[in-house]
């Protein structure tokens, strides 16, 4: 997670600030579900470039001593300290831009996440403007990334497993994408199962499956993952199981979220 951090605040600084700096000084902050997704510490680090340059920091929704709303206005603290230092706020309001690293518009994106920002601003006040930016899940972009990792492995069928939503209409997203790969949908918390989608495939003939995690990080989940794919391995004999990686910190996945901060990823 902060290897990403570090990563998008590089490339804001060769990006430029124009569609970001209307309202005054400029800081970021991306926000993962969990801070035990990642592979490596995601607590809340500060990625310092120079004045004309934004701030970037990450935030966890959940297992996280502070609540995400108490994690804004810490960071905004430290973006007011940085920004009176050098005079770049000049007076004017400093804008936060949040990136949610979430995949399915579920209740997190759609519920939670608003109501913490709601709670900071209103401990904020007008010295701090907080916009939220779209989920990475909804850039077109991740077709693209998702393409890639398939093509890394040859086989007969891909499943596309993703945690999963029971949020009405929380799936579409993964099922469009899914029938745009020529892919199975299968989920970790709701129907179809995993499970079930290999018998599908098994009654069916097929002998190669590839399965691709839908997370964008390694951790608790993906490990289960990975342990129920040894496990179905010897209850589907006749299939040969491919798991893929998760999509991880790469430069292409960056590049996504600059677009979004820059406001350009649903365009």
């Amino acid at each position: 997670m902060n290897a990403l951090a570090e990563r998008f605040a590089q490339k804001m600084q060769h990006a430029g600030l124009e569609a970001l700096s209307t309202t005054g000084a400029v800081s970021t902050i991306a926000v993962e579900p969990s801070s035990q997704t990642a592979t490596s510490s995601s607590a809340t680090t500060i990625v310092t470039a120079d004045r004309a340059h934004p701030l970037v920091s990450t935030a966890s929704l959940e297992c996280n001593p502070l609540p995400l709303h108490k994690q804004i206005e810490q960071f905004s603290g430290a973006v007011q300290s940085t920004f009176a230092a050098n005079g770049t706020a000049q007076g004017r309001p400093c804008k936060l831009v949040l990136l949610p690293l979430f995949l399915l518009p579920g209740v997190h994106v759609m519920e939670d996440i608003p109501q913490e920002i709601a709670l900071a601003q209103q401990a904020l006040g007008d010295a701090i403007e907080i916009e939220l930016r779209p989920a990475i899940g909804s850039h077109p972009g991740l077709h693209r990334l998702v393409t890639e990792c398939m093509a890394a492995q040859p086989v007969e069928a891909w499943i596309l497993l993703s945690h999963g939503s029971r949020r009405a209409n929380g799936n579409q997203p993964v099922e469009a994408l899914a029938e745009r790969l020529g892919a199975l949908t299968a989920y970790w918390s709701v129907a179809p199962s995993l499970e079930l989608r290999l018998q599908e495939l098994s009654q069916l003939g097929m002998r190669n499956v590839g399965i691709l995690p839908y997370f964008l990080f390694a951790g608790g989940i993906t490990d289960a993952i990975a342990q129920t794919v040894e496990t179905l391995s010897q209850q589907f004999p006749t299939l040969k199981l491919h798991l893929a990686p998760t999509l991880a910190a790469s430069s292409e996945l960056t590049d996504l979220l600059v677009d979004l901060a820059q406001d350009e990823g649903r365009r």
